[in-house]
């Protein structure tokens, strides 16, 4: 299993409802194949640029180790979610 950490941007006008949906289907995708070493709530933030006419975004971090045929399930899980402006995945060294 590989090492990585995802980085989302969620609409500020979100309620806090939704966003601990948007956490905990997250995590259940992540812990069929994997473990969830941590996740960090960083709050709301300007963003450098506007996207889709909103100055901030809500950050979520995800950290955790899971196979790699995961990620793209993930990351199209991301781009469905209407609530999700952004998000990027890397992997991270050992």
């Amino acid at each position: 299993m590989n090492k990585y950490e995802s980085v989302i941007i969620i609409n500020p006008n979100t309620d806090e409802n939704t966003i601990e949906e948007t956490i905990s289907k997250t995590t259940d995708l992540i812990t069929k194949q994997g473990k969830v070493t941590q996740i960090d709530k960083l709050g709301v933030k300007k963003l450098a640029y506007a996207i889709q006419r909103c100055k901030e975004g809500y950050y979520i971090s995800f950290d955790y180790e899971t196979d790699p045929s995961v990620i793209a399930e993930i990351e199209r899980q991301f781009r469905i979610n209407e609530n999700i402006l952004k998000f990027i995945t890397v992997r991270k060294d050992d």
